[in-house]
């Protein structure tokens, strides 16, 4: 057990052990375990940790449209299915007047959580042409129907819709292939973002990297496979693949950044 804690960072045992134990609990009693909202990190961490499936359980992820970026892990029986249908996945719609009033991603997220909700709740969200569109926790749908009426001054009235209706268009990444020196945060981003790293070391200390939706204020940061990056004013970032270290002891991974 000790070598799997080996391959992660301290603060993720926790979710290592409830991934843990969601497998031994389907594995012993034969019930269904289903997790909220996961980022590309902890989809990675699950990934691993489950492996393939087997004669016992399988498991899957979905976050209710094609291609979420944040995801429900469900672990099963074998012989129960795993649907999308069966994920519980909610789309909530709300128009407001783009007119009078510009919105972002942002500003949705800090009005679901000042509804005292928790982040994990909350899948992948849009907001273009006057629309908001939320992927949420089906079981929290009406919570948010009843007390979700705003974002910043704009009133809002959210609606159940049928999945289908989400307009949110598919994430296109652009990938390349690097060699890094180690998988310290300054030497990734300044590769990622092809900046010296002086100046990412700057944006690092200034709280404006982001590395799984957390700012990281340390240069030397060690960043792992699955982690997903933001730079103020630069955008997203994704590392894919740690594949292995070159014969002169350096690191080859694969990189992606948002178009």
């Amino acid at each position: 057990m000790v070598s799997i804690y080996q391959h992660f960072r301290e603060e993720e045992h926790s979710f290592i052990d409830q991934v843990l134990t969601w497998k031994e609990a389907v594995e012993r009693s034969y019930i269904t375990k289903q997790s909220d909202f996961l980022d590309p990190r902890e989809q990675h961490i699950a990934q691993s940790i489950l492996g393939k499936n087997n004669e016992v359980i399988h498991w899957g992820m979905d976050g209710g449209v094609e291609n979420a970026e944040r995801k429900r892990l469900m672990i099963r029986p074998f012989y129960e299915s795993l649907d999308r249908d069966v994920y519980s996945c909610e789309l909530l719609q709300a128009t407001y007047n783009e007119k009078f009033m510009s919105l972002s991603h942002r500003d949705v997220l800090g009005a679901f959580l000042s509804l005292g909700l928790d982040r994990s709740k909350l899948g992948d969200v849009h907001v273009a042409d006057g629309k908001i569109q939320m992927i949420i926790a089906a079981e929290i749908s009406p919570y948010i129907l009843a007390n979700f009426t705003s974002v910043r001054k704009a009133n809002v009235t959210f609606e159940t819709k049928d999945l289908s209706s989400w307009s949110g268009q598919q994430e296109e990444w652009m990938y390349a292939d690097k060699v890094i020196s180690s998988k310290r945060l300054d030497v990734v981003v300044k590769e990622m973002y092809h900046i010296p790293r002086k100046e990412a070391v700057q944006y690092i200390q200034r709280k404006l990297v982001r590395v799984n939706f957390k700012v990281v204020e340390d240069p030397a940061f060690e960043v792992e496979e699955g982690d997903l990056f933001s730079v103020r004013g630069k955008g997203r970032g994704f590392l894919q693949r740690i594949h292995g270290k070159t014969r002169k002891d350096r690191l080859r991974i694969t990189v992606g950044l948002l178009k």
